[in-house]
């Protein structure tokens, strides 16, 4: 099979690789439609991520749909020819957080894309069979393959306790941030506002639905007094502005991957004892996500801006840097 391997950073190579043979509790999925994340971009660009280091060639890509075209031992096989969408997550069955259901924060998980672990961008993948959620016809295979930044979206909906009557603001107008603005709204929040240095990101955000867009640098943001704040963007500075946003009691989540050390108000997260917390990855999230595409509550084809075949992977790592770009998907059959 072809597999687009990121040889050094800044050098992507395809390469013939054996197709992966599926274990027990396995499926073999042909790869459809992958999408390109910022962590892709990050390690293509500067060969890791925080503790997270390439040391060796490594696939990238864990946003991923395709078809079940192989089974391991134990998995019935009329899941065969069955289009999934794949939540890229090996997790320790055995750990204690995977059996409190918090099979996120595994330490012992084997993530797609993450070294050593190669990802998605390849012909073939294997994954556990109760990784590889079914999706409805209907569902394209790139909004199947964009589930998993939706389920961040969703984890971070969870985290912020958003609900009918909620009043958000999400600072970062990405593919996260738009993600969770369209989610928001589908939780019921009735006051999304998005904030966002970037003219176009700002225009973009409302038209997928924010109710309120604004320029920080014109605009302050800590006098909005909402009931969730959302950093989707990692600037220590947006941070601290989101913080003075929120009401007392109100609930701070950071899912940017910005600075991995940054000076809080803690006096203001004591005094109004706000709710300050991560997201990392997800869990349990999937079937809320095909529902809330499969709805259109969540319209995550319009967030494709660029379709790259595999040969051109190394041009859609870098698509994030042309205006106007959202989220490039490679169309690893074509």
């Amino acid at each position: 099979m072809r597999a687009s391997v990121l040889v050094e950073p800044g050098r992507i190579e395809i390469s013939e690789r054996a197709v992966p043979t599926p274990g027990p509790g396995d499926v073999l999925v042909q790869v459809s439609s992958v999408g390109v994340c910022g962590s892709d971009a990050h390690y293509y660009r500067e060969g890791r991520i925080g503790e997270f280091v390439v040391e060796q060639p490594i696939v990238l890509g864990h946003e991923a749909s395709g078809t079940i075209v192989g089974v391991g031992e134990g998995v019935a096989t009329d899941r065969i020819g069955q289009r999934v969408s794949i939540e890229p997550q090996r997790p320790d069955p055995a750990s204690d957080e995977t059996r409190r259901g918090l099979y996120n924060l595994c330490p012992h998980m084997q993530f797609y894309a993450t070294p050593p672990i190669d990802g998605a961008l390849a012909e073939y993948v294997t994954i556990g069979a109760a990784f590889a959620h079914a999706v409805p016809d209907e569902m394209s295979d790139d909004a199947a393959a964009l589930c998993e930044p939706l389920s961040v979206a969703i984890a971070t909906a969870r985290k912020a306790g958003l609900t009918a009557g909620s009043r958000v603001l999400i600072v970062g107008a990405g593919p996260i941030g738009i993600a969770t603005a369209q989610t928001a709204l589908a939780f019921g929040a009735t006051e999304v506002i998005v904030s966002d240095l970037d003219a176009q990101r700002r225009a973009v955000a409302a038209k997928f639905g924010a109710t309120t867009v604004l320029d920080p640098r014109e605009q302050d943001v800590s006098a909005l007094q909402v009931d969730a704040f959302v950093d989707a963007s990692g600037a220590p500075s947006a941070v601290l502005a989101g913080i003075g946003a929120v009401r007392p009691a109100g609930t701070v989540v950071l899912v940017g991957m910005g600075s991995s050390e940054m000076t809080l108000p803690v006096q203001t997260i004591q005094n109004r004892e706000l709710i300050l917390t991560g997201v990392f990855r997800y869990a349990n999230t999937w079937p809320a996500a095909i529902a809330l595409a499969r709805s259109g509550r969540v319209d995550l084809d319009s967030m494709v801006t660029g379709k790259y075949p595999l040969a051109e992977a190394e041009q859609a790592l870098n698509a994030d840097r042309m205006p106007g770009s959202l989220k490039a998907v490679v169309r690893v059959q074509e």
